[in-house]
């Protein structure tokens, strides 16, 4: 069965970001590439792109949330028409208010989290950054969809 992995575009904050989902879900970053790595002759990097992230990695249980900045010359990413959601299937209430609480900080609550009219423990918000989330816990499933 194929693993959904969400990929994630920044304008020049992905860093920033990923450090805060990281201290809502823990673990350590697979990968930080930033795009003066990956600089050459070839392929300069301006120097106010240099730090920029062009890929940074992060395990999520057994998915991985992935990101980068857009780079100027590319144009900016429209941060409040972001249509797609990141959906995170809980283990359980516990887990689900946690993660909930955790990435809604700062953000958009959109639906709170409760029970839902379709049997589940459910919620959804735009964090901080733009990004929009949904949270469920179903008992039927356990946190496995």
């Amino acid at each position: 069965m194929a693993i959904i992995n969400p990929h994630i575009n920044f304008n020049g904050n992905a860093e920033e970001a990923f450090n805060f989902y990281k201290s809502v879900f823990g673990g350590e970053f697979a990968m930080i590439m930033r795009f003066k790595d990956m600089s050459s002759t070839e392929y300069p990097v301006a120097e106010n792109e240099a730090n920029k992230i062009m890929h940074i990695a992060l395990p999520i249980g057994k998915n991985i949330l992935m990101g980068n900045d857009v780079p100027e010359s590319m144009g900016r990413v429209n941060e409040n028409e972001n249509r797609s959601k990141i959906s995170i299937s809980a283990e359980s209430r516990e887990e689900a208010d946690k993660l909930f609480s955790g990435l809604s900080a700062g953000g958009n609550i959109e639906v709170p989290i409760d029970d839902s009219p379709w049997g589940s423990y459910f919620g959804m918000f735009r964090d901080k950054y733009g990004i929009e989330w949904m949270v469920d816990f179903d008992p039927k499933y356990n946190g496995k969809v």
